[in-house]
């Protein structure tokens, strides 16, 4: 009885060290797609000792110049945490950044694919290079809106009321409408390569039972 127990506990530690390997290699990943995507800004780790959070993205304009902060949690778990939101919204307002994103490999129970939820985005690792593209446009326009002469308001509105308004929607609307076509589009593949696959398994059932018959005669 008590080598079972140890057994299982030996069995649940390296599951756990196991998911933890794989998170952390998916915050290194993440990194990465972020460097290659967005050349122009920077990419930096959070600090360790900020819970939660694993790297903060520096959107920058075409000069060089900070436009804004993005910051990102990695997780790679079974299932989603009810309290991963409030504690990036935490490090995020203490590591001064504009947006938050969880990129996640469970999804909230209420939501099948990217989305907003409670004031973060949240995204699988697939999606998370067409939803940046999109936050890190709306921070650069409402950049651009905060220098010109006829704008002097608040960044954080400024960019709550893009976010929120019907044009970044389109925007939302249209990349949403792109991953469903390109799902449907790998589905109806699938099911056409399954298709050949059974056929060429026919074939090949034939020719092995003519070998035999050859054989056997």
């Amino acid at each position: 009885e008590d080598q079972k127990k140890l057994a299982e506990e030996m069995r649940r530690k390296a599951e756990q060290g196991s998911m933890q390997l794989q998170g952390e290699i998916q915050e290194l990943l993440l990194e990465d797609l972020l460097r290659n995507a967005f050349p122009v800004d920077i990419v930096a780790p959070v600090g360790k000792g900020v819970r939660g959070a694993d790297c903060i993205l520096t959107v920058r304009t075409p000069y060089g110049a900070e436009a804004g902060r993005i910051i990102f949690e990695s997780k790679r778990t079974k299932d989603f945490g009810n309290d991963w939101i409030e504690k990036l919204k935490s490090d995020m307002r203490s590591q001064a950044a504009d947006i938050a994103v969880i990129v996640t490999q469970a999804m909230p129970k209420d939501m099948e694919r990217f989305g907003e939820k409670e004031g973060v985005y949240i995204c699988n690792f697939n999606e998370v290079r067409s939803l940046v593209t999109v936050l890190r446009n709306a921070i650069l326009k409402i950049n651009d809106l905060k220098r010109s002469q006829e704008n002097r308001g608040d960044k954080m509105t400024l960019l709550y009321d893009y976010l929120t308004s019907s044009e970044f929607g389109e925007q939302w609307k249209a990349i949403k409408e792109g991953f469903l076509a390109m799902r449907q589009s790998i589905i109806t593949e699938r099911a056409a390569m399954e298709k050949l696959w059974k056929a060429r398994e026919k074939q090949l059932e034939k020719v092995l039972i003519s070998a035999a018959h050859i054989k056997g005669s």
